[in-house]
């Protein structure tokens, strides 16, 4: 079948369709190496990727057998790699819009990692993450084996923690949506917490509201501890639900 596209590509001039060729890991050309839209490939055969690819709209590779990616990868759109067997990022990976990493084998993401949009790593097996990572959306954490985060962590979006391993929080953590810390191990809050949404901390050991927590929005408790909060801690009285 290869050979029959190769034939009519010399004979007749036609080209050979770049998801044939990515399919069965025909060299693409420098042009084709830049995809000047949206790639889809989820459910397909697809094993590998070409080096120096650049997609300008989005790659979804969901439910395919892809187990790494090429080196240089950019992708404008967002990156879809949930329900793959991914265990790894490559250096120099900048995604603009969101990144699923969602019931994948990764285990941990590159230093330099930057992601434009939502990071989701629910359901995986991921401890830790990178000193300077930056995700200017959302970060999904539930269901992870993560045990602790970065000092000076700022996320733009939300922050979910739901039923992980973290027992605290860092200091000068930044959330710029929401902060969901129901069912963790964690104790207290750390000084100069900053949330631009709401926190929720139902089911959790937390007693105490720091005097300098910022909140935008509601701190919510479960309902046999909602007076509690409510007497002890006035300042927040209005915002506790």
């Amino acid at each position: 079948m290869i050979n029959l596209f190769k034939f009519i590509e010399s004979k007749k001039g036609y080209p050979i369709p770049l998801l044939f060729k990515l399919l069965n890991s025909i060299p693409l050309t420098k042009d084709e190496l830049h995809v000047k839209g949206n790639l889809y490939l989820n459910g397909s055969e697809i094993k590998e990727l070409p080096p120096n690819l650049k997609v300008d709209g989005s790659l979804d590779l969901r439910n395919t057998e892809i187990k790494e990616l090429p080196n240089n990868l950019k992708v404008d759109g967002y990156l879809d790699l949930s329900y793959t067997e991914i265990e790894e990022l490559p250096p120099n990976l900048k995604v603009d819009g969101y990144l699923n990493l969602s019931s994948t084998k990764i285990k941990e993401l590159p230093d330099d990692l930057e992601v434009g949009g939502y990071l989701y790593l629910s359901y995986t097996k991921i401890k830790e993450l990178p000193p300077n990572l930056k995700v200017d959306g959302s970060l999904d954490l539930r269901n992870t084996e993560i045990k602790e985060l970065p000092n000076n962590l700022k996320i733009g979006g939300s922050l979910n923690l739901s039923s992980t391993k973290i027992k605290e929080l860092p200091p000068n953590l930044k959330v710029g949506g929401d902060l969901y810390l129901s069912y963790t191990k964690i104790k207290e809050l750390p000084n100069n917490l900053k949330i631009g949404g709401s926190l929720s901390m139902e089911n959790t050991k937390i007693k105490e509201l720091p005097d300098d927590l910022e909140v935008g929005g509601d701190i919510i408790v479960t309902s046999e501890r909602e007076q509690y909060f409510k007497d002890n801690f006035p300042k927040f009285r209005d915002k506790i639900r």
